[in-house]
């Protein structure tokens, strides 16, 4: 059984739409709600359960929308109790000011030495010996004083993921495969990100930062001094009756952006950026050709939810979700995707998968926002 790592918290930034594996999920009930493996927990429910071993029971935050709070305390006993581990944006505001206003939350309650890990809540994550270990490494670059992220061994040339440039050794000793990163790298072409495993140098970007809450403060100062002031602001009165008046005068105006572009490559460039190597296998479960990855085979193809309701003839590779009540039947349909839903049915390829965002893009620009 895992020790917990003492003065180690867990983030996990519960948000987005996950437009891709629309329309099983919805804006409404969003990927990281759903059962999407098959396993009988929830995608944020499996990070919780792989997190609490590291952090101890109380030593995990979520932070989500306001409107997904009730869900999220819901799948999460305990969240919204006395400790106060749920934090609800009152918009979103991208990554940088979910994971920050944890980080001042957190200073606020136990000072700048707090350890914070941030891992989104919609990841399938197995191995978890190897993924114990990264994280560990990590929290011990971190006392270093570095931001320090885990990244992932590539099988294969992606171009759905960023990558990590590693370089020299960074010579923390209860970290010794951590490494200095040399920069980061939006999503490449397949021929680039060929080129670049070739090197041996790039691992993929799986958005997970480990950092003390000072330091990342500290650094947030530095590079928008604003969205700093803004969340320690914000966090001096999360605990106090005064939350709703600051966090609705000073949320809507706070900085929209990235973690990756706000800390981690401006900070990488001025040498403050280590990597951890993580030998796990990790998806984000980014569209239905990855799910279709992660749900157990049949002999003809995959079925998430009841196989007694497909039938396939001649579409061999195919995924098929009859989440709609209905029997559905696939017929010279190779590598076929189908969702059916009570309200909405998608037909498409697995190669196609990556599209599915501009059909929903489609359905919201003809005002069916009932369909989002």
């Amino acid at each position: 059984m895992s020790t917990p790592i003492p003065g180690f918290h867990a983030v996990v930034p519960a948000g987005g739409a996950g437009t891709r594996l629309w329309p099983l999920s919805r804006a409404a009930r969003p990927k990281f709600l759903l059962d999407l493996t098959g396993s009988g927990r929830t995608l944020l429910q499996a990070t919780v359960d792989r997190l609490v071993p590291l952090t101890g029971a109380d030593g995990v935050l979520v932070v989500t929308g306001e409107r997904h709070a009730a869900a999220v305390a819901a799948q999460v006993p305990g969240l919204d109790g006395e400790a106060g581990r749920l934090l609800a944006e009152p918009s979103p505001r991208d990554s940088m000011a979910a994971v920050g206003l944890a980080a001042a939350v957190l200073q606020q309650r136990h000072g700048d030495d707090v350890v914070l890990g941030s891992f989104a809540a919609d990841h399938v994550i197995s191995g978890t010996e190897a993924f114990e270990g990264a994280v560990r490494e990590g929290v011990a670059a971190a006392r270093a004083g570095f931001v320090a992220t885990i990244g992932i061994t590539a099988s294969g040339p992606s171009t759905a993921f960023g990558y990590i440039r590693a370089g020299a050794p960074l010579g923390v000793d209860d970290a010794p495969s951590a490494q200095h990163v040399q920069g980061f790298t939006e999503k490449p072409d397949e021929e680039t990100a060929a080129a670049y495993l070739a090197t041996g140098e790039y691992r993929w970007n799986a958005g997970m930062f480990i950092v003390r809450v000072g330091v990342l403060l500290d650094h947030l100062a530095a590079q928008l001094p604003a969205l700093a002031s803004g969340l320690r602001e914000i966090a001096a009165a999360w605990d106090t009756a005064a939350r709703g008046e600051v966090l609705g005068r000073l949320w809507p105006g706070l900085t929209k952006i990235a973690i990756d572009h706000a800390i981690a490559e401006p900070v990488a460039a001025a040498g403050g950026v280590a990597v951890v190597p993580g030998e796990f296998a990790w998806d984000d479960v980014g569209d239905f050709a990855s799910l279709a990855r992660l749900v157990p085979a049949g002999p003809d193809g995959v079925t998430l939810g009841d196989a007694d309701d497909v039938v396939r003839l001649a579409a061999s590779g195919s995924f098929v979700a009859p989440a709609g009540g209905r029997s559905v039947t696939v017929i010279g349909l190779p590598e076929a995707v189908v969702v059916d839903t009570p309200d909405a049915v998608l037909v498409t390829t697995r190669s196609c998968a990556q599209d599915v965002k501009s059909a929903v893009d489609a359905w919201r620009a003809g005002g069916r926002d009932d369909l989002l």
